[in-house]
């Protein structure tokens, strides 16, 4: 399924099949995805989607929701795009803080996280671009727990994303949260398998 930047019907395994193989499924993609996890200062983790994970996404949506056919336009419609076109990286990031009390304080002066995040590599910035389906912070400026987040790629930034040992920075620029973490080697390596 590498380097697929599209899902169609046609790649769902039927539900009652799905059931029987969910766990081996399940494992597999898990194991890919903490190669895939970076964590941002306190309380965020970005997850890097891809083909893979988008696609167990939608299995697991059928799996749970039990729509049948009639389900799968939506499902398809609503995670297809955040499977990487080969010329970006995607991302859900998880604003995690388990107190609900401290969790609502923290994420009222986050509004507009997600468009401070960027990736720096080979001495430019990518600039983050929220995913548009819907506004993930309030107009009293209180912003979600859970954002999706594109970073599109110059030719010239892929090349020096693909480089062995390249250093590569993720961060936010949010006055309220400033942090930035260098993506693991084993992490870079992963996410360039996106691009192409």
């Amino acid at each position: 399924m590498a380097n697929r930047h599209e899902i169609t019907e046609a790649d769902l395994i039927p539900a009652a099949q799905y059931a029987t193989m969910r766990a081996e499924k399940r494992r597999a993609v898990a194991a890919r995805k903490r190669q895939r996890r970076v964590a941002v200062g306190p309380h965020v983790t970005f997850y890097f989607e891809c083909f893979e994970t988008m696609w167990l996404q939608i299995q697991e949506m059928l799996h749970i929701e039990r729509g049948g056919a009639a389900q799968i336009p939506d499902e398809l419609a609503a995670y297809n795009p955040l499977v990487p076109n080969g010329r970006e990286l995607v991302a859900t990031f998880m604003i995690e803080i388990d107190d609900p009390v401290r969790r609502a304080r923290v994420l009222a002066q986050l509004g507009g996280i997600e468009e401070t995040a960027f990736l720096r590599v080979g001495g430019e910035t990518i600039h983050a671009v929220a995913e548009e389906d819907q506004d993930r912070t309030t107009a009293e400026g209180k912003a979600s727990s859970v954002q999706f987040v594109h970073f599109p790629f110059t030719a010239a930034q892929i090349a020096a994303f693909s480089t062995p040992g390249e250093q590569v920075v993720l961060g936010f620029t949010h006055p309220h949260y400033g942090h930035m973490a260098v993506l693991a080697e084993a992490v870079r390596t992963e996410l360039a398998g996106d691009f192409g």
